[in-house]
């Protein structure tokens, strides 16, 4: 590991907005921002540009980045206590361990901010848009909440709109290409350092909202096993 690595991860453990692998904060984070505002979360947050720019436009809410890499965790860490930000925290640990941190209803919105597409077939389980994320996210949303993708991945994002087809959800917003909007919303003009990469060089960005319900989500996941096969066949390059 690089010294700049490991003066960031010592770093991280003097950082009073970094929470790493904590026990016991079901049902605390009230007390842990010492308000009952609502909690956002971003998810695979990176460097954590959604999490402070959302914090910044909205001083009324608190928001949460989780990744496992402290060394991007650290840069919106840094940030945020640079700014002074008080309803900006940050943990360090896997996506799939969501009911470990929060208790049921305690977080409002899902932020997905260009996640890794996993563009291979056989990894389709991996996206966080596959109904095997969406039930863990339910576990601690609200009746209702909101999942907010932005990628630039023409492949994760027709996935997505197949998975919520499939499922009947409730699509909020869907933009196909998000900066050809006229009246673009603040949230949306946040950039992230993967979107400036344009990874995907589609030289479009797409977004999509849409609500899970309360139930759990039936078990439809070999159909849309099958319907994915068809429509994306399976990139082995």
């Amino acid at each position: 590991m690089g010294q700049k690595k490991l003066i960031r991860f010592a770093e991280l453990l003097s950082f009073p907005n970094v929470l790493q692998y904590p026990k016991g904060m079901p049902g605390k984070w009230k007390e842990f921002f010492q308000n009952d505002l609502p909690v956002t979360l971003e998810l695979a947050c990176g460097k954590g540009e959604y999490t402070v720019g959302l914090a910044k436009l909205f001083p009324e809410r608190n928001f949460i980045g989780i990744d496992l890499k402290g060394n991007r965790i650290w840069v919106g860490a840094k940030l945020a206590i640079r700014e002074n930000l008080q309803n900006v925290a940050f943990i360090r640990s896997h996506i799939d361990k969501l009911s470990d941190y929060f208790s049921e209803a305690e977080v409002s919105e899902i932020w997905l901010p260009f996640p890794d597409p996993q563009l291979r077939g056989s990894k389709a389980k991996k996206r966080l848009t596959h109904p095997k994320f969406l039930r863990i996210y339910q576990s601690v949303l609200t009746k209702r909440g909101i999942i907010h993708l932005k990628t630039d991945s023409p492949s994760l994002y027709n996935f997505t709109k197949q998975v919520i087809k499939l499922y009947e959800l409730e699509v909020e917003s869907d933009l196909e290409n998000v900066y050809q909007q006229v009246d673009l919303n603040e949230v949306l003009k946040i950039k992230t350092h993967y979107e400036s990469l344009d990874i995907a060089q589609s030289q479009k960005i797409h977004y999509i909202s849409f609500r899970l319900p309360a139930d759990t989500l039936p078990d439809k996941d070999k159909e849309l096993k099958e319907l994915s096969r068809e429509e994306e066949p399976d990139r082995r390059n």
